[in-house]
């Protein structure tokens, strides 16, 4: 192939088609990991979902409350590290009873663990001691309008705490869960051009809408596509 010398007529144009086909291959080979990635953990993905789903058929309260108080800390911090929070709460008895000093104090593997633990304490006393949570979730039909209703109502839960904690309880299905990991491996595969600095609910949705896009067009449903990526970066199936 003939290049123009650099500087010459046609030079600019010519590096930035070389520039845009090597984008191009590097994206298909991602794309190409990611449907291998998927092929190798599909069986492991389908058993968490199953397990989800029985959360929510079975669970009472308490353990629907549990969930929720992991999705409350995971703003910034470590999965594997909340989820330990949380069972620190469990074994002190304080996950349903400790004032939010008393929860802060135990948590400092969390981040922001001051304001967590008064979210925590906060959505304790609507959920416990009002309305539980099945019964606020079964006033509204489908998953979108019951994340809405929880981004509304639960201090210190947006639109990705609110869909991760959907998930966790097996009524998560198409929506998307866009933390660090989730939007940097967008961008690989090049379904974004860029990870927007700030992320406000109406850019959320149309996040989660192209994300949606990709996962018809490379056959991963939506539930499945969100594990894969996070497993690229991880390395396992969590929570």
């Amino acid at each position: 192939m003939f290049f123009a010398p650099f500087g010459g007529a046609g030079a600019g144009g010519e590096r930035y088609v070389r520039i845009a086909d090597m984008h191009n291959h590097n994206r298909d080979e991602y794309e190409k990991e990611i449907l291998s990635l998927y092929k190798k953990i599909k069986p492991e993905i389908t058993k968490r979902i199953s397990e989800f789903r029985k959360i929510w058929k079975e669970a009472d309260n308490d353990a629907l409350f549990t969930e929720l108080s992991f999705c409350l800390f995971t703003p910034q911090s470590s999965a594997r590290q909340c989820w330990k929070a949380v069972n620190i709460l469990l074994e002190k008895n304080l996950l349903f009873d400790g004032h939010w000093e008393e929860i802060a104090q135990e948590i400092n593997i969390v981040r922001f663990r001051n304001n967590k633990a008064k979210y925590l304490v906060e959505a304790r006393g609507r959920f416990l001691c009002g309305d539980g949570i099945r019964e606020c979730l079964d006033l509204h039909a489908d998953a979108r309008e019951r994340r809405n209703w929880l981004a509304r109502n639960v201090k210190g839960m947006g639109y990705k705490e609110a869909s991760h904690f959907l998930r966790n309880i097996g009524l998560g299905q198409n929506l998307a869960i866009l933390d660090r990991h989730i939007l940097k491996n967008m961008k690989l595969l090049g379904v974004i051009d860029k990870i927007p600095d700030t992320i406000t609910g109406k850019i959320y949705l149309e996040l989660e809408e192209k994300l949606e896009a990709y996962s018809k067009e490379s056959g991963i449903p939506m539930e499945h596509l969100d594990f894969v990526l996070w497993y690229k970066e991880a390395g396992e199936v969590f929570k």
